[in-house]
């Protein structure tokens, strides 16, 4: 992978992160639509309630940008439909993971368990070239394991591991399949709003289905869309955590190479627990709902802390390692 020059490297860098805040609003506001989807369907299942915190911000922002770019609806190559379908598949089972596994843990927890990709990644290169990764890389996933095990509260006398933590590990799999689709060489010619443009549609008719399946009637698909601040929500989602981060990514993340990305994308629980400490109120104010802000705990701290520190040791390579590993 060539690497971008470095103004635009640069460029490449402040967007990712700016990709990692719109992420980070995103979980304190998908906890509390979760919490109001179960008060205005009751007796809904928790998966229903997981469905329609995506189903709709995927289907309204495949709508717009085929609105947007209607001309050009049609003129998508080969390769761009095809990394299309697959980052947009695997993110979609990622995602579905994800957001029912909120149910289950804090936003601030999820955040940082998402991003065990980043260690997965690196050890995967590894192994695909047949070398030992280095002392560096073992380091860090020691590292990663204690921090997942405080994070998630891990059980050793019943060896057991809540749900919460589970699916969110699970889905860091899926997001990792996603990011390598995305840094590809092969697809290096791709333009990023085609390919945004067959994420999203797949997205949208994966969670539409799954929905239509599960949800209980026809009632409780309308009902969530006569309550202000669900739509209001809904929208903050598609605007800005959906269109907005998806879109920068599927630009900016090619321009550097994929461990890089890795480090980048690890801010992202800094923003989401920074904003669950004082967000969840503001919220649960406006739309009613019982969320309390979360605190700075010792298993957060810790475990967050341990998670965070393995990812920037494992990136912490000369320049020349990076840019062959990717």
């Amino acid at each position: 992978m060539k690497t971008a020059p470095p103004t635009q490297h640069v460029e490449a860098i402040l967007m990712l992160l700016l990709v990692n805040l719109f992420w980070g609003l995103s979980f304190p506001l998908i906890k509390s639509l979760l919490i109001l989807n179960g008060e205005l369907v009751p007796g809904a299942s928790s998966w229903f309630a997981t469905l329609y915190t995506v189903a709709p911000r995927f289907i309204l922002a495949a709508l717009i940008l085929a609105v947007v770019d209607l001309r050009g609806f049609w003129r998508i190559t080969g390769l761009e439909l095809q990394q299309g379908l697959l980052i947009g598949s695997f993110s979609a089972v990622g995602m579905l993971l994800q957001n029912d596994g909120l149910h289950y843990t804090e936003a601030s927890t999820s955040a940082f368990l998402t991003q065990f990709y980043a260690i997965m990644i690196p050890v995967g290169v590894a192994l695909r070239h047949r070398r030992n990764p280095g002392a560096r890389v073992w380091v860090s996933c020691v590292l990663v394991l204690a921090g997942v095990a405080i994070l998630g509260r891990f059980n050793w006398s019943a060896l057991s591991f809540g749900r919460g933590e589970a699916e969110t590990l699970l889905a860091s799999v899926f997001f990792m399949g996603q990011i390598l689709c995305l840094g590809r060489a092969r697809y290096t010619g791709n333009r990023a709003a085609k390919i945004t443009l067959v994420m999203f549609v797949t997205q949208a008719v994966i969670f539409a289905g799954i929905t239509g399946m599960v949800a209980p009637s026809t009632e409780a698909l309308l009902i969530p869309w006569t309550s202000g601040p669900w739509v209001v929500m809904t929208a903050a989602l598609t605007l800005v955590c959906t269109l907005g981060a998806f879109t920068l990514m599927n630009k900016w993340q090619p321009k550097i190479t994929t461990t890089e990305a890795g480090l980048l994308y690890c801010v992202e629980p800094i923003f989401g627990s920074g904003l669950a400490l004082f967000l969840p109120a503001i919220i649960a104010s406006w739309a009613l709902i019982e969320y309390l802000n979360e605190t700075a705990t010792w298993t957060l701290l810790i475990g967050g802390g341990l998670i965070t520190i393995a990812n920037v040791l494992i990136q912490m390579r000369p320049r020349r390692a990076k840019v062959a590993s990717a």
